[in-house]
């Protein structure tokens, strides 16, 4: 599992003549009240200068393998590229001089500045990474004895940029938590808003991996935890601020901090004009109605993307993670259970979205303007409605299935012996559903079924989604396959390196730009001699063509089969010096497939169907063939791995 972390800073702005000492009460793990000028009245204008990120790569990342250095940092700066495209900042004047690290938790403030009590100490570090000297102020201190303050010119250039991201490759405790991939934090802010200026980025070693695979997820960690350092964490919810740059939650008229700091959870806390409880009084679970807390931020902007995308105009919010504890995922990512594949959700789980809902937070922290064009297109749980974003898996399961009605986006079918698959809603790959057997009962909340096809009764409590932060909601998810734990292949249709080998190819599929994913009417066979093997079917990635004279035609093998209605079975046969396969494929709306392509669809007419006619073929009797290679599939960054030898000979679970 893909373990997010945060950090917490504090920050406090002093008007002219006040003098003041105040303790740190997080002991300086975190600086604050950097001075930045700021060129045009913030309360005047809006963001309009695009993000300047300023990367130093600390030395860990030289102790990697040449390979790995060149991937991380290629990934560093396409991450830093799309995040400075995507968000503007207040302009500034100077470059930024970070504060210096105090050599005790007391700092006294004067006329806006603040001092190290008792003088500064040897070296200012952000998260683990160590501060250059070329990017501190001097050592601003005050001297108790003597009762004078000592502010030295500044020597150093500081870093002409709107924020320093520090990276670095280190084996802290942080990477044995639940197989943490890496974690980020911001560790000073600026006086004037509170705006972060900088943070730090560092991936586990042990956790680098070259395979092309895992290319995608490596620029999804890093673009997410970037935006945890720029803003998207509960540490900074107390300092976000409206759009005329006022305070969200109220401050200390004193010390221009917000008022209550929670030293459990180690952060200032908000105020509900951020994060806001409401409890959902008639929360459905099987045989039971229970009263449901949920924390929402509800912030304007968040609240009118959220309503736009469920179409719920009574929606309050963005829901928060309730899964993870406060300094871990939860209520500093989206609710998994709502957004699941939202990038700012708590786990990698598949195909992750950068939706106008992050960006949207993004603008409600008061610091930021986005550009909204480069956000994609969130397709779970859109148009779903109120019921969808506010009740339980459970009761939408049951209320859909009482109307006979499709369950989307939630599934229940187990895999148990062969699996079967189907094709995510939007085609774009083979998915199965994620509903697992447990090796105990889950907790009682959790527990969602009276029958499952397949599970006796008994048995049932045992059944959930694999994804815990889900809320163990069972739904169609990607895939990838492996062999002796090795990444062989994905189960995105467009993509060409998720081919399989000729030999391997048991459902003659083609994975290809031009590849969408069709069902299988019924299984799928090969037969050699006396010999039939059945492998696992439900869905396949095939190659389609649409046109306004001929429709949808799917090819399989280079062959072309037309689909003239939805419904319509496309019987499958080819052979080569081995095999003789036998197969079909559902055909669906010619709609459904061609319409976003601009193909206006010719009327579906029974009547002019004609029964393809496939060549008589003879079934191979060669050499026997080799049928043991054991391989397995996994649902990605779950704890779900289901093994096979072929025809399901081996059925294991691993929870992580």
């Amino acid at each position: 599992m893909l373990v997010l972390l945060f950090t917490v800073v504090i920050a406090g702005c002093y008007g002219n003549g006040v003098e003041v000492d105040y303790q740190d009460p997080d002991n300086q793990r975190f600086i604050y009240d950097v001075r930045l000028n700021h060129e045009h009245d913030i309360h005047k204008r809006s963001p309009s200068q695009p993000l300047k990120i300023h990367l130093y790569f600390d030395s860990s990342i030289n102790r990697l393998p040449l390979e790995h250095q060149r991937l991380i940092k290629g990934k560093v700066h396409d991450a830093v590229a799309f995040w400075e495209d995507t968000l503007m900042v207040y302009p500034t004047s100077a470059n930024i001089l970070l504060n210096r690290r105090c050599k005790t938790d007391t700092v006294r403030y004067y006329d806006g500045v603040r001092y190290c009590s008792d003088g500064c100490a040897t070296e200012t570090r952000c998260g683990d990474i160590r501060v250059p000297t070329s990017h501190l102020r001097s050592c601003e201190w005050y001297d108790r004895i003597g009762n004078e303050y000592y502010s030295p010119p500044d020597t150093m250039p500081g870093v002409n940029a709107s924020f320093i991201l520090y990276v670095a490759a280190l084996s802290s405790d942080k990477c044995s938590w639940q197989k943490t991939v890496a974690f980020a934090a911001h560790c000073q802010q600026e006086q004037q808003l509170d705006r972060p200026v900088a943070g730090y980025f560092s991936i586990c070693p042990r956790s680098v991996s070259t395979s092309i695979h895992k290319h995608e997820e490596l620029l999804y960690t890093i673009k997410h935890e970037i935006l945890h350092a720029l803003g998207f964490t509960a540490g900074l919810y107390a300092f976000y601020r409206d759009k005329w740059g006022r305070p969200l939650t109220e401050r200390d008229r004193l010390t221009g901090k917000p008022l209550v700091f929670d030293r459990n959870a180690g952060m200032y806390m908000w105020s509900d004009r951020v994060v806001k409880q409401f409890s959902r009084y008639n929360w459905k679970l099987k045989g039971r109605t229970i009263e449901k807390k949920v924390n929402m931020i509800i912030t304007p902007n968040v609240v009118r993307e959220v309503r736009a995308h469920f179409q719920c105009d009574t929606l309050e919010g963005g829901e928060l993670e309730d899964q993870g504890g406060i300094n871990g995922t939860a209520v500093t990512h989206w609710e998994k259970r709502v957004f699941e594949n939202e990038f700012m959700t708590g786990t990698y789980t598949q195909n992750p979205v950068i939706s106008r809902i992050s960006l949207a937070l993004m603008e409600d922290t008061g610091w930021y303007s986005v550009k909204y064009s480069n956000a994609k297109t969130l397709e779970w749980g859109k148009n779903l409605g109120c019921d969808f974003a506010t009740k339980s898996c459970y009761e939408w399961m049951e209320t859909k299935l009482s109307k006979n009605e499709d369950i989307h986006p939630f599934c229940i079918e187990a895999t148990r012996g062969q699996p079967v698959t189907d094709c995510s809603r939007n085609r774009k790959a083979v998915a199965i559903c994620n509903l697992s057997e447990f090796n105990k009962n889950l907790p009682s909340q959790y527990q969602y079924f009276s029958s499952i096809p397949g599970v006796p009764y008994s048995e049932t409590g045992r059944f959930g989604g694999s994804v815990a932060l889900a809320d163990y909601c069972p739904y169609l998810q990607e895939f990838v396959w492996k062999q002796d734990s090795d990444f062989i292949r994905g189960s995105r249709c467009a993509l060409v390196q998720n081919t399989l080998e000729p030999s391997q190819n048991y459902l003659l599929e083609k994975y290809s730009p031009r590849s969408k994913c069709f069902n299988h009417a019924s299984g799928w066979a090969l037969r050699q001699c006396n010999n039939i093997f059945t492998p696992h079917s439900g869905s396949g990635c095939y190659e389609y063509s649409c046109s306004s004279e001929t429709g949808l035609t799917i090819y399989v093998m280079e062959r072309e089969y037309r689909c003239y209605y939805p419904g319509q079975m496309l019987t499958i046969q080819y052979t080569d010096h081995q095999w003789l396969y036998l197969g079909n494929i559902t055909c669906p709306s010619c709609v459904e497939i061609c319409q976003d392509q601009g193909v206006q669809c010719p009327p579906m007419d029974r009547s002019v169907y004609r029964v393809h006619q496939e060549p008589t073929y003879r079934v191979p009797c060669s050499e026997a063939i080799n049928l043991s290679a054991k391989y397995c599939f996994s649902l990605s960054m779950t704890t779900i791995f289901i093994c096979l030898l072929l025809s399901i000979e081996k059925f294991d679970l691993y929870f992580l």
